[in-house]
């Protein structure tokens, strides 16, 4: 079994909400935060292939869009404060969600699980350590993409087959999308936050696979994993 890290296992999402908030504030005197927002988004979209994920590539992406719509209006103390938003960002303790530590012990106790994600390496391994999770894992793969061939190469190491292999997290696109192509499990986990750029292509396609699964937070994945098997039964009331 896999399992995402950010707003799966620990708040991620909701820390850079605050922190659009803030280079919001700090740029108000260059730019209409709308017209900031619209932005931000293009610039890191651009930049996923370049920076990849997380909070370093925020700031830089931030750094990016304020130099090209402040122009030289930008001064070195708006520099360094979009610098200490990012500072605080990668410095932000991790708060694990509601049941993740149960469900991890309940897990690892039937099935060997794997840790699967994205985003800065290092700052990522300070997160594991942080959540106090990472020796309940057999390993801990961080990525630059989710993607079909990666998770492939993934399960290569491990000696797992495709099939049956489950994967948990909160992004259709990154976390199920790619498993149930490969022929594997995807339970979706929803959060309360989801960022523009994990958005999937085709949601209700994913929805309708025989061998996707949701449920409303990690409290309830034991029932959920109890659903699949041969025939794979309609799940427990309250994780349709």
């Amino acid at each position: 079994m896999g399992f995402d890290g950010d707003d799966t296992l620990w708040h991620s999402e909701r820390g850079f909400h605050v922190a659009q908030d803030e280079i919001r504030a700090i740029l108000a005197d260059h730019c209409d935060p709308t017209v900031l927002d619209r932005r931000l988004i293009e610039v890191e979209r651009t930049n996923l292939h370049r920076y990849g994920y997380g909070a370093k590539a925020f700031t830089l992406s931030v750094i990016e869009t304020a130099t090209e719509l402040a122009g030289d209006r930008l001064t070195v103390d708006d520099v360094r404060a979009i610098l200490d938003v990012g500072k605080r960002l990668l410095a932000h303790p991790v708060e694990l969600l509601p049941g993740v530590e149960q469900a991890i012990r309940a897990t690892a106790a039937r099935h060997p699980i794997v840790l699967i994600t994205k985003g800065d390496l290092f700052h990522q391994e300070s997160k594991v350590a942080g959540s106090g999770l990472g020796d309940l894992f057999s390993g801990v793969e961080i990525v630059s993409e989710k993607d079909p061939e990666q998770y492939r190469r993934v399960l290569a190491r491990y000696g797992a087959d495709p099939t049956g292999f489950v994967m948990v997290g909160n992004s259709l696109r990154s976390d199920v999308g790619p498993v149930l192509e490969l022929g594997g499990w995807g339970v979706h986990v929803p959060h309360e936050y989801a960022w523009e750029l994990e958005a999937h292509d085709d949601e209700d396609a994913v929805r309708a696979h025989p061998r996707f699964r949701s449920c409303p937070d990690l409290t309830t994945l034991v029932r959920v994993l109890d659903t699949f098997g041969a025939d794979a039964p309609d799940p427990p009331p309250g994780c349709p």
